[in-house]
């Protein structure tokens, strides 16, 4: 729709270029703050979205996935092909679309320009970064360009701010007019070749199939287009398609070859007289930062640093903040707990409803740290040289370099590892990415660990005393997620996402100033969307799980004794109400774990003893491993109730420590040694309890069938090996 033909003051606009034009930062910068990130409809591909006003009129802005072409092989490549042919749902076909390439690679970039102009839609050409193409003495006759292009040339530089009116100017313009010429750069026998293939497609009932889709299906063999065309036509298009491209070939037109002969001779063509390049290259900055950033070894030496820092920053320098959340959370409780007598009702506020908020915002602080630091390294350049060092190390399970950095960030939480598998833009890669980053021993399990080994592993020591046993049993438990991520990752990269591993193909684009205005917004984007989508379903678990421990029990006599208790706090301290408290406060504890295990989470943990008993387990730990389904670290307090020591024990408390030890079964043994210790710590290290990593994973595959292949395959991971463990330890007790 073009402006001629409607009344309305309103253009929707696509923005599309690769990732290394700057292309995020100059739609950050022309949208405003006033965007909102989701998922195109029915995919798991990033949908941005930014609307500004502008003399009158009402913009809104599409941010397409960063790509180097449109020839859609990746789910990425086909969402852009869907938008701006229309065919997106609940998404109209844009007004205009503004290419924006790398001003100083430009016969790169202008491969994506000459297939977008395919597509029949106004387009508006943003030079961008043309800062570096200065400062590599490149010329550009910007008026000859814009000639022999057929369409308008903008000038910007995204990160200061550069050109953005003019951009503004020239989509309005754009929008009005009709669309610039598509140029004709194939060979006649393959444009005789499409026609007839259209044909036959108009003949099976596919009229009106765009010029575009039928090159792409003859260009792709194997791509999108053929196989979404191959499922409403079969086997009798895949042999016409084969036919057609054997034809070509005897020709002497070699698909696909032919396709990047002819469109960079075009490109050529189009740049003879109007780039000029200096006699000699110069040597840029960027050139001899690259001599040690991506030296074989200064530049891992740096890169480990870098993530050093990262990973410190977000499992310490979170820390405090993370230590402020509780403290509010605490204080807010105490308020509610002052006003409202004992009761369901504030049971349910306190432990359900504030508890499931504090639930959710203390991640903020990790997720905020890690993308700050991520935005900071893409911003800048460098995120693509950490790619290019680490692919060699990722590629032999079949993943990519870019999945190192969301993997090592899950070691802190997998939340935010599995919010930073969007720098990857292969979607097999991602999603096997997100599958095994909940492997990754995240600090949640560290309670548990500490509570058993300081409880059953004996304080042993080697060499001295320079090597102890419950270190080495911890730096085991730490590392055991690590190792078998490695096996998992191979077996999914051959089962459930088969294909060929794409070649490791990226330009290292110039290093640059982070933009502050792109950095913080990309933060504010990512914790925005952390807290409204996948907020709301951790929120929503946790309310599950506390009336799960609540109901059906009778919670009278507990609420009597609570009551009591907090009048004598109230009144002035003596030694007889000091006693008197002391007992209430034991027979409370008493209480509430008596209550627990009348409700449906101990019923269930009942239920589920037989299943557990093989790992060791009795009902009690299996309550724990259940009502820690909301956070791993969940299970101490649980624990610390179920054994009449109150919810605010934590894994240090002797008390809790000296209960574990003396738990028995009903015949008189000891239901806690070391094989079982062992066993609860391998399960924790390889069982799926956080519910908060589920939703994120629900939010960012944008399906509940991950979430719940995720939970299914590590639990019985976790399962198969915490018998393992146990069944071989006792062989040896």
């Amino acid at each position: 729709m073009s402006i001629a033909q409607t009344d309305s003051k309103s253009l929707t606009v696509a923005f599309i270029g690769n990732p290394n034009t700057g292309k995020s930062t100059l739609f950050s910068a022309i949208s405003g703050l006033q965007t909102r990130v989701g998922n195109f409809p029915g995919v798991t591909v990033e949908k941005k979205v930014g609307r500004a006003s502008w003399n009158g009129w009402q913009i809104s802005f599409v941010d397409l996935p960063g790509t180097y072409s449109l020839s859609p092989r990746t789910l990425d490549e086909m969402v852009s092909v869907d938008v701006l042919l229309g065919d997106m749902r609940n998404m109209g076909r844009p007004d205009a679309v503004v290419c924006i390439v790398d001003a100083s690679n430009l016969e790169r970039n202008l491969y994506l320009v000459s297939q977008v102009l395919d597509l029949g839609l106004p387009v508006v050409l943003a030079l961008n970064m043309w800062d570096v193409a200065e400062s590599r003495r490149l010329s550009i006759d910007v008026e000859q360009l814009q000639q022999r292009l057929g369409l308008p040339v903008v000038v910007t530089e995204a990160h200061r701010g550069r050109g953005l009116d003019d951009l503004r100017q020239a989509v309005v313009n754009a929008a009005g007019q009709a669309a610039p010429a598509a140029p004709q750069v194939f060979p006649p026998e393959f444009c005789t070749k499409r026609d007839e293939l259209k044909t036959v497609l108009a003949d099976w009932g596919n009229a009106d199939t765009p010029d575009y889709l039928v090159e792409r299906m003859i260009l792709d063999a194997g791509g999108s287009i053929e196989t979404r065309f191959c499922q409403r036509h079969g086997e009798q298009l895949a042999a016409k398609l084969s036919d057609a491209r054997a034809q070509l070939q005897a020709a002497g037109c070699r698909v696909p070859v032919v396709e990047a002969k002819v469109r960079y001779a075009w490109v050529r063509n189009i740049l003879e007289g109007v780039l000029t390049r200096p006699a000699e290259t110069p040597h840029t900055h960027s050139d001899h930062i690259d001599r040690w950033l991506t030296h074989r070894v200064a530049g891992i030496a740096v890169f480990c640093l870098l993530m050093f820092v990262v990973f410190q920053a977000i499992y310490t320098w979170a820390g405090p903040f993370m230590d402020a959340i509780e403290t509010a959370q605490g204080f807010v409780a105490d308020q509610v707990a002052a006003v409202m007598p004992p009761g369901a009702f504030r049971s349910l506020l306190i432990d359900g409803v504030i508890a499931g908020v504090g639930g959710v915002v203390i991640f903020l602080p990790q997720i905020v740290l890690l993308f700050f630091f991520i935005a900071l390294l893409e911003d800048s350049g460098y995120m693509a040289r950490a790619a290019f060092l680490m692919d060699r190390l990722m590629s032999k399970i079949g993943l990519s370099g870019k999945s190192f950095v969301p993997l090592m960030s899950s070691f802190a939480c997998a939340i935010p590892g599995v919010m930073a598998t969007r720098v990857i833009e292969n979607r097999r890669d991602r999603m096997v990415t997100i599958l095994v980053a909940p492997l990754m021993s995240c600090s949640a399990r560290l309670p548990v660990y500490l509570l058993l080994i300081g409880a059953f592993v004996p304080a042993t020591s080697y060499l001295g005393g320079w090597i102890g046993l419950q270190g080495l049993v911890l730096f085991g438990m730490s590392s055991l997620g690590a190792l078998v991520a490695i096996p998992v990752a191979w077996i999914l990269k051959k089962t459930f996402f088969r294909g060929e591993t794409p070649p490791f193909v990226m330009e290292l684009p110039s290093y640059k100033w982070p933009s502050p205005r792109v950095v913080l917004h990309r933060v504010y984007d990512r914790a925005k969307a952390f807290l409204v989508r996948a907020g709301t379903l951790i929120f929503a678990t946790s309310i599950v799980v506390w009336a799960a421990g609540y109901f059906p029990a009778d919670h009278t006599e507990h609420d009597r004794l609570q009551a009591e208790i907090e009048t004598l706090q109230a009144d002035s301290e003596t030694a007889e109400t000091s006693e008197r408290l002391a007992t209430l406060e034991a027979e409370s504890r008493l209480l509430s774990g008596e209550l627990i295990a009348a409700s449906f989470l101990g019923r269930l943990g009942h239920a589920i003893e037989p299943a557990v008993k093989p790992l060791g387990w009795d009902w009690k730990i299996g309550v724990g491993a259940i009502a820690s389904f909301p956070a791993r670290e969940v299970i101490i307090a649980t624990l610390g109730t179920i054994y009449s020591l109150g919810g605010d024990v934590d894994e240090e408390d002797e008390g809790l420590q000296a209960s574990l030890k003396a738990s028995t079964w009903p015949d008189g043994t000891p239901v806690f040694n070391v094989p079982v210790a062992l066993s609860i710590m391998v399960f924790f290290a390889l069982c799926a309890q956080c519910a908060a990593t589920l939703m994120i994973i629900r939010r960012e595959t944008n399906s509940w069938r991950w979430p719940i292949f995720t939970f299914a395959y590590m639990t019985g991971l976790a399962y198969v090996a915490a018998l393992v463990t146990y069944q071989v330890g006792m062989l040896f007790v």
